[in-house]
């Protein structure tokens, strides 16, 4: 089988947020010489308090309010260094001075939220996995951080500090953002702390780009560069609009900014945080179908005259869908009024609802216009090979993550395999990535659970695991 495909193309905020501070000292003690004594330095000029009667713009009163609320956050992780040798009684006898872990320390921003509790505000890829945080408030106060929870499918994350004389950035309505409205970006780009560069809203919207989660960035010009993660956009009036997440660059995220960054709209993250604070993880609803793209050939035998929207192949039992009365052979064209022109797009709206919300489908059947309403309902977060078949006994099986769907894998992922399981004995492993099987075809985890309500007579999985891949005969 062919390898995962490599996204080359994107400069994620996920390097941003490994972004180590080192060498910056190197390009700053480049420093010229004293000038002689004989040399006087000329004095600036000041800048007039008004021009034909205005005042002159500037943004630094709304910055005075908003920028003590942006923090560094700091973390760490220990990671051990895997050496065969250190299995070695004598070898580690010759040199037991050899360190057998190293600490990775990794630096991005965040946003105090809510003063009163002391909510902030960041990106879960500047958390992941760390084994302590720690939050450098503006004024040089440094105080741990507690883990309330995060959400990896829209790189959202949330954590608590000790409260107290801390500053606050009121949630703005992402949803009234235009294109042309000017944003400024807050963070520590590059461990700069406390840095401001301001742009304009380039789009809103913003979707399918490979190698990220659920999608609706807000496209700005202002500089987001690595350790500028987490951190905040805010509109003119100091609102928090949007949380820097990543900029684009093919040239790889320490060239640095070309224009082109990305923030989570202020709206998803309040919804995300609502979650978290309620419950600790992010729970998502569903439709319970299974869709494809459109060919021009599959367009023209359905009587449409757009090769676009997201051909329904499939619709689950008892699910929202099929409570709504959606068919297989529906293209879904638009949903709450956002353009669908691929299945990716309808799976990326549709990931972006919390359960119980309400889907506004606009749907051609059999080339005539029709609108079909889909409550959500909760999606299963993990499923035991126990409850499928018993030769899947011991493992557990959850979603792909959605940065992997972008990137064009489908299927499940197995989570866990307990040791001495029917499941181990097969050789099934934790972390494999199942794509196909002799159940039946499926996408996601829903689709891979209704698959064996009849059990196949031989049961074959097709797998990825690490850069190869696979067939495994479950016994």
């Amino acid at each position: 089988m062919r390898p995962l495909p490599t996204l080359l193309t994107l400069a994620l905020a996920a390097a941003f947020g490994g972004f180590t501070a080192t060498a910056i000292n190197a390009h700053l003690d480049n420093r010229a010489e004293a000038a002689p004594a004989a040399y006087t330095i000329p004095s600036a000029a000041a800048l007039p308090a008004a021009v034909a009667g205005q005042p002159v713009p500037s943004l630094a009163p709304m910055l005075d309010r908003v920028m003590p609320a942006v923090v560094s956050v700091n973390t760490k992780q220990v990671v051990r260094v895997r050496n065969p040798y250190f299995n070695d009684p004598f070898f580690r006898r010759l040199f037991p001075e050899v360190p057998q872990e190293r600490i990775n320390e990794s630096l991005g921003s965040g946003v105090i939220i809510d003063a009163a509790e002391g909510l902030v505000l960041t990106n879960h890829h500047v958390i992941d996995n760390a084994d302590d945080v720690q939050v450098t408030l503006a004024d040089g106060r440094t105080v741990k951080a507690e883990f309330i929870g995060s959400d990896a499918d829209t790189d959202v994350a949330l954590i608590r500090i000790p409260t107290g004389n801390l500053t606050e950035i009121k949630l703005g309505d992402s949803a009234q953002l235009r294109v042309g409205d000017f944003v400024v970006a807050i963070g520590n780009p590059f461990g700069f702390s406390q840095t401001v560069t301001s742009g304009i809203v380039s789009a809103v919207g913003r979707s399918g780009i490979r190698g990220l989660g659920y999608q609706n960035f807000i496209q700005t010009d202002a500089s987001i560069n690595p350790g500028n993660s987490g951190g905040a956009l805010v509109n003119l009036q100091g609102q928090l609009v949007g949380i820097n997440t990543a900029s684009f660059n093919p040239q790889g995220s320490m060239a640095g900014n070309i224009g082109l960054g990305l923030a989570i709209p202020s709206n998803l993250a309040r919804d995300v945080v609502d979650q978290l604070v309620k419950h600790g993880v992010v729970v998502r609803g569903t439709l319970g179908i299974e869709s494809q793209n459109l060919t021009q050939q599959i367009a023209q035998g359905l009587g449409l005259t757009e090769t676009r929207g997201a051909l329904v192949t499939r619709v689950l039992a008892g699910s929202s869908a099929a409570a709504a009365g959606l068919k297989p052979g529906d293209v879904v064209v638009s949903a709450n009024g956002q353009r669908v022109d691929s299945a990716q797009a309808l799976h990326n709206v549709e990931g972006l609802q919390p359960v119980g919300s309400t889907l506004t489908l606009d749907v051609r059947r059999e080339g005539k216009p029709l609108q079909i309403k889909a409550t959500l309902k909760e999606q299963a977060r993990a499923v035991t090979g126990e409850s499928l078949d018993p030769r899947l006994g011991g493992a557990t099986f959850v979603d792909l993550p959605e940065s992997l769907r972008q990137a064009g894998v489908s299927g499940v992922l197995v989570s866990e395999v307990k040791r001495g399981s029917r499941a181990a004995a097969s050789g099934l492993a934790q972390g494999d990535v199942i794509t196909a099987a002799t159940a039946g075809e499926f996408a996601d985890l829903a689709s891979w659970r209704a698959n064996f309500q009849q059990r196949p007579a031989q049961l074959v999985l097709r797998i990825i695991r690490g850069n190869g891949g696979g067939q495994l005969v479950m016994r």
